[in-house]
């Protein structure tokens, strides 16, 4: 191998985890909902315009918690993206939901919202989008079509925090949405997330499913005079030491994104020739859209040239990788999901996207993968 080893992400830390986590234990409070959860429940309540905001231990919890909400009983149907991470199905399926997976856009690589339609039948309980790359969804078309046919729409922004829509914050744009602070997503907390609560409905009953089921969090605010099991749950809270963690990298949001969208830009720039040359694609941004830098992607020719591409850059200690696997492909996708249609688009980004290394601090190293990827494109 060659050169310095450039992995494919180095979490980020703001300075200021270690104190938060500190104070956090002389506060007595390191179990769930403690002060540094407060905090970041105001902070995404205050970002996004969300009705309300519930952290959890991870976005998987999230939708988790969103599939419940939603009632989903076996048999039904919750329309969304093959090309996305297993949690986006699972969460549905644990209700005994079916995935029916549509085609994405091959600009944008999400959920292509003209297939949509057709893929509703009496059966339909949900819909939703997956907002790739922090690229949003044509939510507008997306929002029409759930509410002409009495559906919800549970927003999967694992990778959307801090991008907006026409203006609105990805995740509250539905009726929920779910955010990630996975090590390998912009504002972290090593694990984590959160169910944004956007149609007040849901609220009281969210909170109840993340206390276990129950309603131990009307008791704390004097409302009942004890608190029982009155619903399904789980323990979905995080403890106050995460909170914590990701209290210090949520005052930092609006930097990190700064420097992230400084990554990217160098990185379109720089390869821009390679996609003239029609060596390479790469991302798509509409112009309703804003996006937080959460990846840079490439998409090659073939899975060939792709795998290539990636034995050529790891001889030279640098890691991208891809993803994803299509779940409509997937063993367990092919059991309990069932796809509409072809998927062709889904299958190509499957074969050919390839994700290069962005982190707070790869700066230094981008000339090196841009070089690389140039010798990879000849």
């Amino acid at each position: 191998m060659n050169g310095i080893h450039i992995p494919f992400n180095k979490p980020y830390m703001t300075g200021r985890e270690l104190w938060y986590i500190a104070q956090a234990h002389t506060n007595g409070h390191l179990s769930g909902d403690g002060l540094f959860t407060k905090k970041c429940h105001a902070w995404l309540e205050a970002r996004t315009g969300t009705h309300k905001a519930l952290l959890t231990h991870s976005c998987t919890a999230a939708l988790e918690m969103a599939a419940i909400l939603a009632d989903i009983q076996p048999g039904d149907e919750v329309i969304m993206p093959s090309y996305t991470f297993v949690s986006t199905a699972n969460a549905f399926v644990l209700r005994g939901g079916v995935p029916v997976f549509v085609d994405i856009r091959p600009d944008t690589r999400n959920m292509d919202e003209t297939k949509i339609e057709a893929a509703i039948t009496p059966r339909t309980k949900a819909i939703v989008p997956v907002h790739y790359a922090g690229v949003a969804c044509e939510m507008d078309t997306i929002m029409d079509i759930a509410t002409r046919h009495n559906l919800l729409v549970i927003e999967d922004a694992a990778q959307g925090i801090m991008s907006t829509y026409k203006g609105k914050p990805l995740g509250a744009i539905g009726h929920l949405g779910a955010y990630s602070f996975h090590e390998t997503k912009n504002i972290i907390s090593g694990e984590g997330g959160a169910l944004l609560i956007n149609d007040k409905r849901f609220a009281e009953r969210a909170e109840i499913i993340r206390e276990k089921g129950t309603n131990r969090g009307q008791f704390f605010r004097g409302q009942v005079d004890k608190y029982t099991w009155v619903d399904i749950g789980s323990s979905y809270l995080p403890g106050d030491v995460v909170a914590a963690f990701l209290w210090a990298q949520m005052e930092e949001a609006d930097q990190i994104t700064r420097n992230r969208m400084a990554i990217w830009s160098v990185y379109h720039q720089a390869l821009a020739p390679l996609a003239a040359a029609g060596k390479l694609h790469l991302p798509v941004v509409p112009k309703e859209c804003i996006h937080n830098a959460h990846m840079y992607y490439v998409v090659f020719p073939s899975l060939e040239t792709r795998s290539q591409a990636i034995m050529q850059m790891k001889d030279a200690n640098i890691h991208p990788v891809f993803h994803y696997v299509s779940l409509h492909d997937a063993p367990y996708g092919k059991k309990h999901g069932r796809a509409h249609g072809d998927l062709p688009i889904t299958r190509m980004a499957s074969d050919c996207l390839l994700r290069l290394p962005l982190w707070l601090g790869v700066e230094v190293h981008q000339q090196r993968i841009v070089d690389e990827l140039f010798a990879c494109c000849r």
